[in-house]
């Protein structure tokens, strides 16, 4: 055979494993686990960094005020040094919704070895400790919850005995390009991180969707969160291993109803949301780097390359496996495409996204060599070892 029908070959048995051995990363069906009514309802403290979210905060925050929640639950609004009203918006909402009761605190620039997120959680944290809250739920601004989310989350948890219980918030997919990339970005993670595995006792796989996490007290005390992933650029990831490290029972699944708010209506915008982190994501590492840009041209780009070039170069082998790889690879993104309530004629385009996704974790190795490291709103984070994102 030759060598592009090998090539098309190893891309196929790769795809054969991925549909079966990682973790079935490919269903959707992992969402809130089985809860019960609970006949005490313990406290809870809303812990909301937000650093110039004035254009969302008019939605998010009146689906938190509005949580119809049985026991004690009150809200800590952080303005992280925002320039455009943030923290007087936020109080203007609280009086004219009412709700949940709100507490805006300003944690001043962080110091030296803090992402600023993370800062302004600690303080939200440190605020809310007075509280003596059994729960926190760490949530961003851009995240609109339905009245009873805090009620499934809380529910959720004590009922399964769950130290974190996150949802990986619905994004946005409005414009063309939110059709394109935002599925494929939920899909990825969950090809990384197989929400199955993470709620697995025993399993080393962990990680949180930042957006909507739900944290018992004693674990994060235990687990010393947020100090102990303070330099973290994706830091819902660094707080689900540090947790699971600590010996503590995570689960992360899909949302139903819980939605971000967040406008991504350009390619910009979204080629931002993810190469900011990407690197981070691959430790600073050029050969972690060098092995993600091979496994992507093999695992995505390598099918449709060998349907066009098979008959090309007389090769059926290589048409064949090609297109049966790019059949699975198909057949695996259609949940996610329901889910997000999308069309069909999408999946076989997610070659084409991953092709996106290659240069913007090329991109982001690119500006962290510059000096750039990972910006977001106006904070740029250099540190080599930091490994969390801010949203």
């Amino acid at each position: 055979m030759s060598a592009i029908a090998w090539t098309a070959v190893g891309s196929l048995v790769a795809w054969l494993w991925l549909l079966l051995g990682q973790g079935f990363f490919w269903r959707t069906d992992v969402r809130l686990p089985a809860r019960r009514e609970l006949p005490t309802w313990p406290s809870v403290c809303v812990v909301v960094p937000a650093r110039d979210e004035a254009a969302v905060l008019p939605v998010s925050l009146p689906s938190l005020l509005a949580q119809d929640y049985p026991g004690p639950a009150e809200i800590f609004l952080v303005d992280d040094g925002s320039t455009d009203g943030t923290g007087e918006l936020a109080r203007r909402l609280a009086d004219r919704h009412g709700g949940l009761p709100l507490t805006v605190g300003s944690p001043g620039e962080p110091p030296a070895g803090w992402t600023g997120k993370l800062w302004a959680v600690r303080h939200g944290i440190g605020l809310a400790r007075a509280r003596g809250p059994e729960y926190l739920l760490l949530t961003d601004a851009d995240i609109a919850h339905a009245p009873d989310s805090l009620r499934r989350l809380v529910a959720a948890a004590d009922t399964g005995g769950f130290d974190v219980v996150s949802q990986m918030a619905r994004l946005r997919v409005e414009s063309l390009w939110e059709r394109l990339v935002v599925p494929a970005f939920v899909y990825f993670f969950a090809q990384l991180y197989p929400f199955r595995r993470i709620g697995r006792k025993g399993s080393r796989t962990a990680a949180a969707a930042g957006g909507c996490v739900l944290l018992r007290t004693e674990a994060a005390e235990r687990a010393r969160i947020p100090d102990a992933i303070r330099q973290a650029v994706i830091d819902d990831v660094a707080l689900a291993r540090a947790v699971k490290g600590g010996g503590g029972h995570i689960w992360l699944g899909l949302a139903e109803r819980v939605d971000s708010v967040r406008p991504y209506p350009r390619l910009h915008d979204l080629w931002r949301m993810v190469s900011r982190s990407a690197y981070a994501q691959l430790r600073h590492n050029p050969v972690l780097l060098l092995g993600t840009v091979a496994g992507l041209v093999l695992v995505y780009l390598v099918p449709p390359a060998a349907v066009v070039l098979g008959p090309v170069t007389g090769s059926a082998a290589a048409t064949l496996a090609g297109g049966l790889a790019w059949l699975v690879m198909t057949g695996t993104y259609l949940p996610m495409l329901r889910y997000y309530r999308q069309p069909v004629w999408l999946a076989p385009l997610l070659p084409f996204t991953a092709f996106l996704y290659l240069l913007m974790t090329v991109d982001s190795a690119v500006q962290h060599y510059r000096g750039r490291g990972a910006a977001w709103k106006g904070r740029t984070y250099t540190r080599p070892d930091a490994v969390a994102d801010e949203s």
